[in-house]
């Protein structure tokens, strides 16, 4: 299979093929449901830096804009027009960090498995600014190369944006014990030769040991010291139900590779 993002593996370097738990593979309010809410729980709460850091610009904004309407009332002829715009900019302001929290929640809160028709690039989209504050706090670079005119796929949206939160995340992590001069953590979307809907996301961290390579995919196994070892298992159980893969691939020149591949919708 062709890679959509960054080269595919070396020769006699095949993709490493996701692993069935059975133990996982239940409905959602059933141990994997359980287990997918502790997942996605673990996941934001390793992201609260950034999420706190995130919400402390419209909150400060909002303050700013605040004093300055107050200056502006306290003066003998205030100029509306300029007070308007402050309003203004604190209901924009407001919005924008009610979004932030829309978003937490969305992601946090316990629900059924909703399938709908969606395209992949509007998914990533719309947890992208949560992955580039979250790479901001490592200092690394988000980058999206996100094919066009890609079909629809049936998926739970919150699930498959769980699934790729947790990618970025662990490819941002592994950046932190690298000395890589390229810090850098990559999003593509494409199609397979076969005609599927890939989502990779690659980084140019250290990549995966042979011996951390066997077990990636097993319940509670994490080279973090304090990883819950759901992240992949889960994201692997989560992308089967969905009729997809996810494997692994070493990058190029260093670094990992995960790769979702998704099935499109069918065409009646």
């Amino acid at each position: 299979m062709t890679s959509v993002c960054g080269p595919p593996g070396p020769p006699g370097a095949p993709a490493q093929p996701e692993r069935d738990v059975p133990e996982l593979r239940a409905d959602s309010g059933g141990l994997h449901g359980r287990m997918l809410q502790v997942s996605r729980l673990a996941t934001i709460g390793e992201m609260a830096a950034g999420i706190a850091h995130e919400l402390n610009q419209p909150l400060t904004a909002i303050a700013n804009y605040a004093q300055a309407c107050d200056r502006l009332l306290g003066k003998p002829n205030p100029d509306l027009s300029d007070l308007r715009g402050a309003l203004r900019e604190i209901a924009t302001q407001a919005v924008r960090a009610g979004e932030i929290i829309r978003r937490v929640r969305t992601l946090a809160r316990s629900q059924p498995v909703e399938r709908s028709s969606a395209d992949v690039n509007t998914v990533v989209k719309e947890i992208l600014e949560l992955m580039q504050t979250d790479a901001r706090v490592h200092r690394a670079r988000l980058r999206l190369e996100l094919a066009e005119g890609l079909p629809q796929v049936s998926i739970d949206p919150v699930q498959i944006q769980h699934v790729i939160l947790n990618l970025v995340r662990n490819g941002l992590e592994a950046l932190s014990g690298s000395n890589s001069a390229v810090r850098e953590v990559q999003i593509c979307s494409g199609r397979t030769a076969d005609g599927d809907v890939e989502i990779a996301v690659c980084d140019s961290g250290p990549g995966i040991s042979a011996p951390e390579l066997e077990r990636i995919f097993d319940p509670f196994f994490s080279t973090k010291a304090s990883g819950t070892g759901l992240g992949l298992p889960i994201s692997n159980t989560v992308v089967r139900a969905h009729g997809g893969t996810l494997t692994y691939r070493p990058n190029q020149p260093t670094g990992a590779c995960f790769h979702v591949v998704l099935p499109p919708e069918a065409v009646e």
